[in-house]
């Protein structure tokens, strides 16, 4: 069974360890929800996003030319950022000026068998505690820039909140995905004050291709 870089580099430590000292890999993706990466159309797209409460006028899927763009980075002084923003799961808040805010990723969240997002309770204020370091290398301008909006796609403004949250999502990543996507729609009812928006990107073409 092949595993693409990317997937390996979006596990927990203790996942990835467990990978490579035995050879029961089908087993433990198995545990975490994990799916074989496969091609996805707009219409898998928005039945997954059905199953997983995602607002299909809010779906785009991720142009796949965004990873290009990333090692378009300086990757001896951005290594770290660039990984992070490689992520298949993210959730990225944004402020109306364009600058990250708060940052989560998949492989700074930990946990077995389902990541822990709200570990010490992360998620229990608006905007959520920090997990990963915050950077500048990826506006949302630029962000917004690689999404394809899909058929029922609806335009927005910018200007008309206080925050846009961008969740990555993929089908591949199972219900680890479905988890982050949960938990992101529950932080964002905490913001009694704020208008704030969530936009979901799936980016599983970018894996098939890479595979």
């Amino acid at each position: 069974m092949r595993i693409t870089k990317q997937i390996i580099k979006g596990f927990s430590l203790i996942l990835f360890f467990s990978i490579i000292l035995t050879s029961c890999t089908k087993v433990f993706l198995k545990m975490y929800g994990l799916k074989n990466p496969i091609t996805v159309n707009e219409d898998l797209i928005l039945k997954i996003g059905k199953k997983y409460n995602i607002p299909k006028q809010d779906s785009y899927e991720l142009d796949t030319s965004y990873y290009a763009f990333l090692f378009t980075l300086d990757t001896t002084r951005y290594s770290s950022q660039i990984k992070n923003h490689y992520q298949p799961l993210q959730a990225l808040y944004y402020d109306k000026k364009g600058m990250l805010k708060s940052f989560y990723i998949n492989c700074y969240a930990g946990g077995f068998p389902n990541l822990k997002w709200n570990r010490n309770k992360a998620f229990s204020t608006f905007l959520p505690k920090q997990q990963a370091p915050i950077d500048s290398i990826v506006s949302l301008k630029t962000q917004l820039k690689y999404f394809q909006k899909l058929s029922y796609t609806e335009d927005f403004s910018i200007d008309s909140f206080d925050y846009i949250i961008i969740v990555h999502w993929s089908r591949f990543m199972g219900r680890q995905s479905k988890r982050l996507i949960k938990i992101v729609q529950k932080n964002k009812k905490l913001a009694t004050n704020k208008k704030v928006k969530i936009i979901y990107v799936n980016n599983d073409n970018h894996y098939v291709e890479n595979d």
